[in-house]
């Protein structure tokens, strides 16, 4: 089978001049299975480990290092802290910087086991940095689940900060090579015990369905308007 990445935008539509040019924005996606029982890195479903997040950029998913974002090309490590009585886990996903977000998908395969004690709550925060549990989400998150159950789960309603910053993601990553600018958006699992003791388990799936920019429309550029077929 063929495949195809492209740098770009991808429109499409069948009618691209006139009253009624009907190109949109094709929905881009990326997603990611973090399977926590699995510490073993660049396996399918990896869900990383004690102060480690993965992304899947890899394929298999890969161990990964959270950036403070910043608009210069110094890179700085957020610490994410050890695992305690709180447990964080969790995924990135890079995006053209600039992006409008679609849809995020939260899913729990498997609740958050521990070799002991109670599970007194779980919350999923998606912002461009890791996010300590109950902190402020630069995009969304769910509510504080202490009752949590397999499933989809449900997205606490947008603060009007949120909704303005979905439609266009912020620039968190200069890279040092020239290329475009990133996003970095960061799905953080917060796991609280009662006691401080070892993980063992929990399965979850994240989607996130976005739409790259084109800085082409409305300049004087002819594409999309004029390209030829």
């Amino acid at each position: 089978m063929a495949r195809s990445t492209f740098d770009g935008p991808i429109l499409s539509g069948t009618q691209r001049f006139g009253n009624f040019r009907n190109v949109g924005y094709a929905t881009l996606a990326q997603s990611a299975t973090l399977n926590i029982a699995n510490t073993t890195a660049n396996t399918a479903g990896y869900g990383g480990s004690s102060g480690i997040f993965v992304d899947s950029n890899g394929i298999p998913n890969s161990a990964t290092t959270v950036y403070t974002p910043s608009t210069s090309t110094t890179y700085t490590a957020t610490s994410i802290p050890a695992d305690s009585a709180t447990v964080y886990r969790g995924f990135v996903a890079y995006l053209p910087a600039g992006s409008r977000i679609n849809d995020i998908l939260v899913d729990i395969g498997v609740i958050t086991t521990f070799t002991s004690g109670t599970l007194t709550s779980i919350q999923v925060l998606v912002s461009n940095d890791y996010t300590a549990a109950a902190g402020t989400a630069t995009y969304a998150q769910t509510a504080v689940l202490t009752s949590p159950a397999v499933g989809r789960q449900s997205l606490a309603a947008f603060t009007a900060t949120q909704l303005a910053n979905q439609q266009s993601t912020s620039t968190d990553i200069i890279q040092i090579n020239g290329e475009p600018p990133l996003s970095q958006v960061v799905f953080t699992v917060a796991s609280i015990n009662s006691t401080n003791v070892a993980i063992t388990g929990g399965t979850y799936y994240f989607t996130i369905r976005y739409t790259q920019p084109d800085g082409n429309i409305g300049t004087t550029t002819t594409y999309p308007y004029g390209n030829f077929d």
